[in-house]
């Protein structure tokens, strides 16, 4: 694939759409911001890729590489507009009966996508041995009953991050039975350990496929238009990079990718690695703390999503709305803030970035201790975000604790998320492991690891 002769990063948010091209060597070449998205699901990608154009004199190259973060599939959620109908299918019998699939959803947010659930013998043990076999004929019997409406399906299975066997076993018999077109999410590929929060986000992200098929083609229509051949990326929850069919398969990975965005086009600008990013958008600000350059990871990865809790990995952001508490100020609120994230008195370095970057600077002004530091063009730090967007790939196993069967899970985990980050659309060549996370797991009889590994590499 020839190598892009521009990068172009768009973020399309509620309060408007910013955009910024860099060159073949990572330089930028011009800045926009536009307000409001306009109507469908790219109007505020395309209007920022024209006024690119505009600003820089001429057409957009055709190799320009363009990664888009969009609210749309977001908003999709939020607003209930058409969310696809989804079969869940967990393998947990006889035992995990006591919550049905989608019990602790939002009943309208359950009627508005549910095409049917049941509960099948499986799964597998936190040592990965299958205590019962898979009832394959429940699962035929289900498939047959959802066939006339379900437009997804979402299968778990009990511990499958461990062994997902019986999860890769059951979407065979769905493609089988409904053909290789339907969607199917799985949970092992999806969400973490706690099996009702996985359950949630796999049936989430099926649910949400329907709008991000829209998205994608508005966004290929829309390149085309333009002339631009590149294929297209989109951004994650932890400010990463997937190409767009992948983004299909996995949209639940679009949503909340602002505030890691906006880190990393802050750090990037600023060369700050450590220290407190303000993202202010002139509604609202949000804070989150720079750790080697990186956005901190939330300390907890069970996040409430329209109303229903799932585990998603996510920057620790803190949200200042714009209305405070009767007599408290908007330098109280910040100060307070900074207090909160419990900063070394020598890592208090402020980024402001975003249109309202100047108030924050001035609210912080006469704080003592506290450096501001307002780049330049700050008010694209998201859009610069995206487009310095690496691919990430991710994997969490758990294994017995030391030895070598430790050893030999870790190295798997580290193939898998090289191989996840290559299919997202990393750069094979240049794709390498970031992080491997171990952490002891209590309350069990044998003493275990749950192992979290990262591998990243530049887009393709």
């Amino acid at each position: 694939m020839p190598a892009a002769e521009a990068v172009a990063g768009v973020l399309a948010g509620a309060t408007g759409t910013e955009a910024v091209l860099l060159d073949a060597r990572r330089r930028l070449l011009v800045g926009a911001r536009a307000d409001g998205g306009g109507a469908g699901p790219c109007a505020g990608c395309a209007g920022a890729l024209d006024a690119l154009a505009a600003e820089l004199g001429r057409p957009l190259p055709a190799r320009t590489r363009v990664t888009l973060g969009s609210e749309w599939v977001a908003d999709a959620l939020r607003d209930g507009r058409g969310l696809t109908r989804v079969a869940v299918i967990r393998a947990g019998g006889p035992l995990t009966g006591a919550v049905p699939p989608l019990w602790t959803w939002p009943a309208a947010l359950r009627d508005a996508t549910s095409a049917g659930a049941v509960v099948v013998d499986g799964g597998a043990e936190y040592d990965g041995h299958h205590p019962v076999a898979l009832d394959a004929e429940a699962v035929l019997r289900f498939l047959d009953a959802a066939a006339g409406t379900a437009e997804a399906v979402a299968v778990v299975g009990v511990f499958s991050p461990i062994a997902a066997d019986d999860e890769l076993a059951i979407a065979e018999l769905v493609h089988r039975e409904l053909g290789r077109a339907m969607p199917v999410s799985l949970g092992h590929e999806v969400g973490s350990l706690g099996l009702l929060e996985r359950e949630n986000a796999t049936a989430l992200n099926a649910a949400l496929t329907g709008p991000a098929r829209v998205l994608a083609t508005a966004l290929l229509a829309a390149l085309e238009e333009r002339g631009i051949q590149a294929d297209p990326f989109v951004t994650q929850t932890d400010g990463s990079a997937m190409v767009l069919d992948h983004a299909v398969r996995y949209p639940g990975r679009m949503l909340g990718h602002g505030s890691a965005l906006a880190m990393h086009g802050a750090a990037w600008m600023s060369g700050v690695a450590d220290g407190v990013v303000a993202n202010d958008d002139g509604v609202r600000t949000d804070l989150g703390v720079l750790a080697g350059g990186l956005p901190r990871e939330a300390p907890d990865d069970v996040v409430e999503i329209a109303g229903v809790r799932t585990t998603m990995r996510r920057p620790e952001v803190l949200r200042l709305a714009g209305e405070l508490a009767p007599g408290a100020t908007r330098a109280g609120a910040l100060r307070g803030a900074l207090r909160s994230f419990g900063l070394p008195r020598d890592q208090r370095t402020v980024v402001a970035v975003g249109a309202g970057a100047q108030d924050v600077a001035a609210a912080l002004a006469d704080t003592e201790g506290v450096e501001v530091v307002v780049p330049t063009d700050g008010a694209v730090a998201g859009a610069l975000g995206a487009a310095h967007a690496v691919v990430a790939g991710q994997v969490e196993v758990f294994c017995e604790r030391g030895g070598h069967a430790a050893r030999a899970a870790v190295a798997r985990a580290e193939r898998t998320a090289v191989e996840r980050a290559i299919h997202a659309g990393a750069d094979p060549a240049l794709v390498r492991v970031v992080e491997v996370e171990q952490r002891p797991l209590g309350y069990l009889v044998v003493p275990a690891l749950r192992v979290h590994v990262r591998a990243e590499g530049p887009c393709l």
